[in-house]
């Protein structure tokens, strides 16, 4: 079991396919079969939440978040259907992650999207769902394109608060603005795996949880 988990490990860290596992990890379909069952029971996601929970009260935080911030990042995906969405924006083409996280950075919820998908509408599956895993979570935090009438209205349905932190008026350049900076060390936010091998829908959803899964 030990062996399988390292094996899934290293796939999502080193960004290569199925087939081009080392072969000390056993035969690749063993491991993808392991894969599969694994990511049908959530259980990436569950060691990640409880690895989270822990974290925040060794920091001596609640265990379940009431606050975080919403954000977005577009990164090339050349294995995505026709290479994904064009993000306007960025001038980008490809696959776009629309994350919550807690203020201190940590991932809570996660929507993969194709590139093309506004801020705002990707942030909504986001406010749809992060309820059922993070029943405190009450205020978050987003930039101005976040600030759109149709995401305000199902968050003040979900009694949710959505806080927008604005640039200054002054300002030129990168700046560090409150509370939004700490997305930053979201661990969905590095683009490693951008030109990664081509995934389904559901390796890429169960994959996020990983980095909180250390059999070492």
């Amino acid at each position: 079991m030990r062996e399988m988990l390292n094996a899934i490990r290293y796939l999502a860290r080193a960004g290569c396919g199925w087939r081009m596992l080392p072969v000390h990890f056993g035969p690749w379909q063993t491991v993808y079969w392991w894969f599969r069952r694994f990511a049908r029971r959530l259980l990436f996601q569950t060691i990640h939440d409880i690895a989270l929970m822990l974290d925040r009260e060794r920091q001596g935080r609640e265990a379940s978040p009431s606050g975080g911030v919403l954000d977005s990042q577009t990164v090339k995906a050349p294995h995505a259907p026709d290479g994904g969405g064009y993000d306007a924006a960025k001038r980008m083409k490809g696959r776009k992650r629309h994350v919550a996280v807690d203020t201190d950075g940590r991932l809570l919820m996660v929507n993969l999207t194709p590139a093309d998908i506004q801020d705002a509408a990707g942030a909504e599956r986001i406010i749809e769902a992060v309820r059922k895993r993070w029943p405190w979570l009450k205020h978050l935090f987003a930039d101005g394109a976040y600030d759109r009438g149709r995401l305000m209205s199902q968050a003040a349905y979900r009694d949710f608060v959505i806080e927008i932190v604005r640039k200054l008026a002054d300002q030129k350049g990168f700046r560090v603005l409150p509370r939004r900076w700490v997305v930053t060390a979201c661990t969905i936010l590095p683009g490693r795996t951008s030109s990664g091998p081509k995934r389904s829908g559901v390796a890429s959803y169960a994959t996020w949880g990983l980095p909180a899964v250390r059999p070492d």
